[in-house]
């Protein structure tokens, strides 16, 4: 794999451009997104005050997860994430489930931050006086959705935006007609991916620029939120801190995680960096860390500022700056939510033609993935597909359909990351390249399992009294709670390091909170991923190949 890695078969070669100051701000471009601006207000409806601790709580999972990449990038500096550091430690058929499942993470997540993207601008282009046709900034489904509630509100001559309601009907009415059809499209979601993937394909260099310009400027946006935002805090808004207790701050974990995904998107890259082995583990350590820090600051300002019951609205930032009429933070916020949103779309979509290539290499995708452009250096055709991938659903879907498929795709390749550094042989740490601590799990694991079990005995229990009802969630439950058993045993005979099992017993806990119509959805989505695999990646493989041979 290290000897096929950098170029391909025709010679071409990527470009070795990148530090780790560049990886730094990848990290932190494709990190500090749309959960910041949007998802961050209905988790703290929630959670109130206390969705700060699940920000450190997320945080301390994804560190244990970062560290885990960051063995797998010193170890194998090769661009395809967790899909080549599954295939490097449990195979094929795994890796390409999880290079599957990175879909959802990379192209599909993108479809919802390309969508978001759309509405940040259109309410932008709104402040400033500038209107763009209804029909072109939505989809169907939402559009009907819009229509009926504005309906509503000038039927019952609600108190709520009635101009707005009465423009939106007008709007709709004013959509073109094609056999009988309104037609609706998000034009400007469209526009940003087709330009996003021009930027990835003409090459690395132009794309880090672009890429740290933006993190540069909404890193300090948010700083200025935190410090205008202080001088506005009213601290009895941070009592109770936790209104609906631990329950009600663990209903937001798919949001607030959804603010997390894509610190290890800069993993992809790893044959396009001057230092691999050096400079992704420091990257990603760096990315996490100062996101983490301005995550929790901004958490405990929004709560501060007003109390965390009105926080459930589309764009959180700007309502508590709205209420205190500083409206040009609003503004501000607004043009920081566009470019936030661009950079969180490159980063992605720079990530997801790098495991394209990488699976072609291995044989589980046809050659064309894996070429690269002779001119750009960069995998042109993985690049073409995946922005045709993101840009035509961005046209038509709606954007609140795959955010937890999205975030258990995500999960799961953390899981199997951190399971994977369990498989690999110990070896001696070497001068410039990083290595993960081992910490003997023999006593500390089974003991941490223990004491999760003591305190969670109450839930348990109810679980084990509703298990023949239809609460998946505390079925689910209860499976992580076998298989934290088994991990202590496990850890006990084999004497297992703390943070890699640490990081897939966060990771599993975080998933066990997602709805599990999700989870329904994510193994269909599974099911038709094997089936390609089965049908076309089995036999045209590497591995299947050498099997045929050997046969």
């Amino acid at each position: 794999m290290q000897s096929e890695a950098g170029h391909d078969e025709e010679g071409h070669s990527l470009n070795r451009v990148l530090t780790v100051k560049d990886l730094t701000y990848l990290g932190i471009a494709a990190v500090v997104g749309a959960g910041i601006f949007s998802t961050i207000g209905s988790a703290a409806s929630n959670g109130g005050p206390g969705i700060s601790l699940l920000f450190v709580i997320t945080a301390i999972t994804c560190g244990f997860s970062a560290l885990c990449y960051a063995e797998f990038a010193s170890r194998v500096p090769i661009s395809g994430s967790a899909y080549t550091y599954a295939y490097v430690s449990f195979g094929e058929v795994i890796a390409w489930i999880i290079g599957w499942a990175l879909i959802l993470e990379y192209a599909i997540g993108n479809i919802v931050v390309a969508i978001s993207w759309s509405s940040y601008l259109n309410n932008l282009l709104l402040g400033l006086g500038i209107e763009i046709p209804f029909w072109m900034t939505t989809n169907a489904e939402d559009a009907h959705k819009a229509y009926e509630t504005a309906q509503q509100i000038v039927l019952a001559k609600a108190e709520g935006d009635l101009a707005g309601a009465q423009k939106i009907i007008a709007g709709f009415k004013d959509a073109p007609v094609l056999l009988g059809k309104s037609i609706f499209m998000n034009i400007p979601a469209f526009l940003i991916v087709g330009l996003i993937t021009a930027l990835a394909y003409i090459g690395i260099k132009e794309s880090k620029k672009s890429a740290n310009f933006m993190v540069v400027f909404k890193v300090a946006v948010i700083i200025l939120i935190i410090i205008v935002g202080f001088f506005y805090v009213k601290p009895e808004n941070w009592i109770p801190f936790m209104p609906n207790g631990f329950t009600g701050v663990l209903a937001g974990v798919s949001a607030v995680f959804y603010a997390y995904i894509g610190f290890d998107a800069i993993s992809t890259t790893a044959e396009e960096c001057k230092n691999p082995q050096r400079d992704l583990p420091r990257g990603m350590i760096y990315a996490l860390l100062i996101c983490t820090v301005l995550y929790i600051l901004i958490a405990l300002v929004l709560t501060g500022m007003v109390n965390y019951s009105e926080l459930d609205v589309p764009d959180p930032l700007a309502y508590v700056f709205d209420r205190i009429n500083l409206n040009w933070i609003g503004y501000i916020i607004s043009i920081s939510a566009v470019i936030a949103t661009t950079s969180v779309m490159l980063v992605f979509q720079l990530g997801q033609p790098r495991i394209w290539m990488s699976m072609s290499r291995d044989g589980l995708l046809p050659k064309a993935f894996g070429r690269i452009h002779k001119k750009y250096h960069t995998p042109a055709f993985a690049t073409i597909v995946t922005g045709i991938l993101v840009a035509v659903p961005t046209l038509f879907l709606p954007g609140s359909l795959v955010t937890d498929l999205t975030s258990i795709g995500t999960l799961f390749a953390f899981v199997l990351v951190c399971a994977g550094v369990l498989t690999l042989p110990r070896v001696a740490g070497e001068p410039g390249k990083f290595k993960l601590p081992y910490i003997n799990g023999q006593i500390i694991i089974p003991a941490i399992v223990s004491g999760f079990i003591f305190l969670s005995e109450t839930r348990i229990e109810e679980a084990i009294i509703n298990i023949g009802s239809e609460s998946y969630q505390e079925i689910l439950f209860l499976v992580f709670v076998f298989i934290a058993i088994i991990a202590a045993l496990f850890s006990a005979a084999k004497k297992y390091s703390v943070i890699p099992v640490l990081g897939a017993l966060s990771c599993l806990y975080l998933m066990i909170e997602i709805p599990p119509v999700s989870w329904f959805w994510f193994f269909v989505w599974m099911g038709g991923g094997l089936i390609i695999y089965f049908l076309y990646g089995y036999k045209r493989s590497k591995l299947g190949q050498t099997k045929q041979v050997s046969a």
